[in-house]
């Protein structure tokens, strides 16, 4: 204990200051060290899992923007298609209603035809009957003599039957 006193050190003061540090040692290991540690080891969790989660978001948006790439092409392929199909169908109703067309105006054309066969025979039996008239007024005057009903009729007969 001499060599102690010999170098100015107390050696009840130097244990108490051992004891007081060892206190302070343990108090600030207890609470300070140890829950600073555990922050530390917790926020290093934290961003371990904020990075696996960016890694994973990340994977997950490559992911989505390859099936948004895979549902624009199917939708643009579904929509060729449908403009196809939309294409095709107006052909054909294109087509139908050109046949139809023509079914109409043939109908038109044979219904004109008819008629006009109609005015034909009509026109032409209007003409005989004036040349009918004329022929019987062209033999009077001819004559110039009255015949009898019956001779009149007969020749009108011959006449008519000459022209048809």
């Amino acid at each position: 204990m001499e060599l102690f006193n010999a170098l100015g050190l107390n050696v009840k003061i130097l244990i108490a200051q051992l004891i007081n540090f060892a206190i302070l040692f343990f108090v600030l290991y207890k609470f300070g060290y140890k829950p600073m540690l555990q922050f530390l080891d917790d926020r290093k969790e934290k961003i371990e899992k904020g990075v696996e989660n960016a890694e994973s978001a990340m994977q997950k948006l490559v992911e989505l923007e390859e099936k948004e790439k895979e549902v624009i092409k199917k939708a643009k392929q579904e929509s060729l298609a449908i403009i196809e199909e939309s294409k095709e169908q107006g052909e054909e109703k294109r087509k139908q209603i050109i046949e139809k067309a023509k079914q109409e105006i043939g109908q038109i054309i044979n219904q004109e035809k008819a008629k006009m066969q109609t005015e034909k025979a009509e026109t032409l039996k209007e003409i005989k009957k004036e040349i009918s008239g004329l022929v019987v007024d062209a033999v009077e005057k001819v004559l110039d003599e009255k015949m009898d009903a019956k001779a009149d009729k007969e020749l009108i007969q011959k006449i008519a039957k000459e022209i048809k």
